[in-house]
This record gives C-alpha cells, structure tokens and sequence, in this order.
C-alpha cells in the first residue's frame, strides 16, 4: 500500500517497459484506444530469483521489501504446489510432478483500486472480466473491501474478503493440462465509491523450457481440446493481448469440425 501512496516521479523509476507487464503501471495495455481498467498495478517475477529483473525492484538499502517479498513468495509457492499436489491424486496421476511443476515460476500482482466517483461506478471495472491464463492463482484480498466476483452462469458472485485467507483461482493452464477436467474460474473486480481496495495475486507457472499441453492419462482414447504450445510462447501470446473472458484459452483451443 506504501508503494500506491508515493508521489507519481517516485513510482515512475519502476515503471513497466513498453510490450512488457514487469513494473508498475497497468495491466495489458495492448492498444493506445483501449479503455483502461479503473486500478494501478506493481508487478514483478518473483521466483524462481533467477527471473527476477531487479530494475523493477525497491534498492535492498532501502526497505526490507525484498527480503518480505521473498518469505511471502516462497510460502505462496509452497501452498499453490501443494494445491496442484492434491489436484493430482484427485485426477488419478502417478506423477504429481506433471501438476506441481505448474508452481515453478511465480509472478506477483499488487493492485490498487482507488476510490471512483459515484456517478462513474456503474461505468467501469477495476479488471474487467477474464480468467487468469496461469496454472494457478492464489490471491490475498489485503483489504476488507469487497470487489473481487466469480461468474458462475449468467450471475457473478462476490468473494468476501476474509482477513488472511487466500482465494485459490484454477487458471487457463490448469483447464489445458487436465483438457478440461478443470475449468479456469472467470472473474472480474468491482470498484468501491468510497474506498480503496488492495489485493495481491501470486500467479504460479512452468518454467521457461517447458510445454503447455494435454496430458495423456487425461485425454485417454479421446481427444486433446487443446494444443501443445511452448512456455515462451504461450508467454508472448498472453502479453500481446488484452485478457477479456477466456480469449487466451480460445487461442489455443482446438475446433474440431464434423
């Protein structure tokens, strides 16, 4: 919450690079036209430290930012790979290693939502419907504001905050790797007239080297929904577009035809 509160100069040394979501700024900024979702964003590569682009990051010096960030991100990536240890057994897989590894790389969200004029509420998002094209997204809603809501069917359905509690959300890659078994959780956030609202989203991934794809015991002697694409890849496709419903799935989607 500090961070949302310095002066614009001092937040501007992190922020994000152009075709780049690392830093601060927001969130899938594709075009110069597009409507921009009503939050800011602090966004960094967390694990494994390797990744880590430190001209994104407070100076060590100067704040104990970083060695927070650390605990916090490897107790978050020990929790999301318990998660897909326990998705495992449930899909019948003797290697959970084929889910686990979806928690080897991580990437933090801090979000901001700042208070928005009545007469604008009923205009605009703080993060506009989609699902998060990840393995798995565990979430701290930081603040007791409510905002966060799930689709299911045609209604959407608030997540209460509850202090400490992380909100696990299955994401597109999960739905990929079961072929559907699992299905990623469409979500959106609404803004508060009068409050502020801050969560943070620990997104957990493959590493680099790695493929997306259906796992065979999942597709059996039927057939794969989805195609096989690398982690590089399906990294500079989520990048290059703006999430909106479940378009970074319907990329990769195989349509059949009869």
């Amino acid at each position: 919450m500090a961070f949302f509160n310095l002066p614009l100069a001092d937040k501007a040394a992190f922020a994000q690079q152009p075709e780049w979501i690392e830093g601060y700024g927001q969130a899938f900024v594709t075009s110069e036209d597009q409507t921009l979702d009503w939050s800011d964003l602090y966004f960094l590569t967390t694990q494994p430290p390797s990744y880590r682009d430190l001209r994104f990051w407070p100076p060590e010096t100067s704040s104990t930012f970083r060695r927070s960030m650390d605990r916090y991100s490897l107790e978050t990536q020990r929790v999301a790979t318990e998660l897909l240890r326990a998705m495992a057994r449930t899909l019948g897989l003797r290697d959970a290693d084929k889910m686990t590894r979806l928690a080897a790389a991580q990437s933090m969200r801090m979000n901001y939502y700042p208070p928005c004029p009545a007469k604008e509420r009923d205009r605009v998002l703080g993060v506009s419907p989609h699902s998060d094209a990840v393995g798995l997204t565990l979430l701290l809603q930081v603040s007791p504001v409510k905002g966060l809501q799930i689709r299911r069917g045609d209604d959407w359905i608030p997540v209460d905050p509850i202090p400490g509690a992380l909100v696990a959300n299955v994401g597109d890659v999960v739905e990929m790797v079961t072929n559907g078994r699992y299905k990623s959780i469409e979500h959106r956030v609404v803004v508060d007239a009068a409050q502020e609202r801050v969560s943070v989203a620990a997104f957990h991934n493959a590493t680099f080297g790695s493929t997306y794809g259906p796992l065979e015991e999942m597709v059996g002697g039927g057939e794969a929904r989805y195609r096989s694409i690398s982690v590089e890849d399906y990294v500079r496709l989520v990048v290059s577009s703006k999430l909106q419903g479940k378009n970074i799935l319907d990329a990769v989607k195989i349509i059949t035809t009869t």
